[in-house]
């Protein structure tokens, strides 16, 4: 047996093939409450209703108002504009930023997959929608719908795309006829729209959000079994390698896999000061199930008609908001190098005893060598703030590293650097200042993931009984805890939970990674004999 099979094995995924997906009810769309109106956020104390320009620092405490604190750090940060829109929010340039470079990374990595990229339309037919009805079904409430152009009412309801398997299928039967035609590795770069009705969050939660989406086809299991595993661990490597945040890779439970689906694999962070985990990026098995409804068959060697199975998985700019709540402190933001859209900013300290040309011409020079060695620069030559004003405000945006450029600097040849993770401060000479530069970026980086790690792990507590259970999640834990693997417990779990949470508890996987379970073991909540172990938590 292959890791593939044994890690599905392990955590008993078998599916019975032949059962009938359930047929979704018609019903009236509910009429939507208005939203207020978002606003920027206020200022702990300032009487205002909106943050004034000329505020630079972040007021609220992380650790005392997160939810504030979230807010002042994505828009003094300059990573967002409140929009008119609620649920939706302007992308600015240093977000966009980190975006591409999460895209850049891990589009290199599918194409290595042999993946392709394509693009299919915004819009879904009510007819496509409604095929599969266990998928529509887990997504109605969050869909939009266009019915009118203009002045005049559509014959038919178009649907803006949740996501895009009832787009691309019926291409797909269309495309695949020959087992020479698979396997199909498609991939978009592009936005959806969720109508969540779930309080929105920048990055977290918003009512539109760009992602990609990788829709493949195979022409067996085993094939399609292996590509979830490979693409899950591209996924952790984008959480662990670029932005320096530990996840737990495993499967979800039945009742939390995606709709219409076989199996769904996951990434799931933690956000300690909140106690939350959050699903980072999932990885899905969807099985036959679709291939059925849009008659997506081919012909094997032996001429015999097959369905082929299906995989799809996706990564959103969630991933964004998961980096900021992660390492982000009362000062603002704090970029791990490799996402970050500046590396290093280069400040001077003007003075008596040189003049300002002199000593910006020497920042010049260490910028041209920092570019040539890679490093993205840049520099800062202000002259209506003063240095610590500009400390401040590069230290808000997240910039890794400071490199402070005063005449003693140019005398001595060399600078004074400064660490935006821990404060750490160092004098480098200016002689392969480009080599030495990357290697202390390569020391934050790893520096970052170690402690977010650190932190993450303390907050792991493993719970053998109910009273264990609630004593650890009111404490802000998550929680490995056996379990029965039983879908009515899990519900059951759900609500006890529900009146002594700020939010219901949930499995968020069954982590690949499982501690020993001893004979024996019961579930902690039914007393059941317990099957594997659970990950639970509430969450985002």
């Amino acid at each position: 047996m292959d890791e593939v099979e044994a890690k599905v094995a392990e955590v008993e995924l078998a599916a019975d093939a032949g059962e009938k997906a359930p047929v979704a009810k018609k019903e009236k769309p509910k009429k939507e409450k208005p939203a207020k109106k978002e606003k920027a956020p206020q200022a702990a104390g300032d009487g205002k209703k909106e943050v004034k320009e000329t505020q630079l620092g972040i007021s609220a405490k992380k650790d005392d108002n997160f939810s504030l604190w979230y807010s002042q750090v994505v828009t003094h940060g300059e990573m967002i504009e409140y929009y008119d829109v609620s649920g939706c929010y302007i992308l600015r340039p240093w977000s966009y930023a980190m975006w591409e470079s999460i895209k850049d990374f891990f589009d290199a990595e599918i194409k290595k997959l042999g993946v392709k990229n394509a693009y299919f339309p915004l819009f879904v037919s009510e007819k496509a929608l409604i095929k599969e009805k266990d998928h529509v079904e887990g997504f109605a409430p969050e869909v939009a719908w266009v019915t009118r152009s203009g002045n005049s009412e559509l014959e038919e309801p178009i649907a803006v795309r949740p996501t895009s398997e009832t787009v691309m299928y019926p291409i797909f039967s269309k495309w695949i006829r020959s087992h020479r035609d698979l396997p199909l590795k498609l991939n978009q770069w592009c936005n959806v729209v969720r109508w969540e009705f779930k309080d929105p969050t920048p990055f977290i939660r918003s009512r539109e959000f760009l992602w990609q989406e990788g829709h493949t086809a195979f022409a067996t299991k085993p094939e399609a079994d292996e590509e979830v595993l490979a693409i899950l661990e591209l996924y952790r490597r984008v959480y662990e390698e670029v932005l320096a945040v530990p996840v737990i890779k495993g499967i979800k439970s039945e009742l939390e896999k995606f709709a219409g689906g076989l199996y769904t694999t996951t990434v799931e962070a933690f956000i300690r000061n909140t106690g939350r985990g959050i699903q980072g990026a999932t990885s899905h098995c969807l099985g036959q199930n679709f291939a059925k409804m849009f008659e997506i068959y081919f012909l094997n060697d032996n001429r015999e008609r097959k369905m082929v199975w299906q995989n799809s998985w996706g990564l959103t700019t969630r991933t964004i908001g998961v980096m900021v709540m992660v390492h982000g402190d009362d000062k603002g933001l704090v970029l791990p190098p490799r996402v970050a859209p500046v590396q290093v900013v280069i400040i001077h300290i003007p003075s008596k005893d040189i003049e300002t040309n002199v000593l910006i011409e020497s920042c010049k020079e260490i910028a041209k060598e920092l570019r040539d060695a890679g490093v993205r620069v840049e520099e800062d030559y202000r002259d209506n703030y003063k240095p610590g004003w500009k400390f401040s405000n590069w230290e808000m945006k997240g910039v890794p590293l400071r490199i402070e450029i005063g005449p003693k600097d140019v005398a001595s040849k060399q600078v004074k650097v400064v660490r935006r993770d821990d404060g750490g401060k160092d004098f480098i000479s200016v002689e392969n200042i480009g080599d030495s530069i990357k290697n202390l970026l390569d020391v934050v980086q790893k520096s970052m993931l170690e402690k977010a790690t650190r932190e993450r792990d303390s907050c792991i507590v493993q719970a053998r009984s109910w009273d264990e259970f609630m004593a650890a999640l009111n404490n802000k834990k998550l929680v490995m805890a056996p379990w029965c693997d039983e879908k009515e417990v899990e519900e059951q779990v759900k609500e006890r939970t529900k009146a002594d949470l700020s939010g219901a508890a949930k499995t968020l996987c069954m982590p690949f990674e499982q501690p020993e379970l001893p004979e024996g073991t019961v579930c902690f909540s039914s007393g059941k004999p317990a099957k594997k172990w659970a990950l639970w938590g509430r969450s985002y």
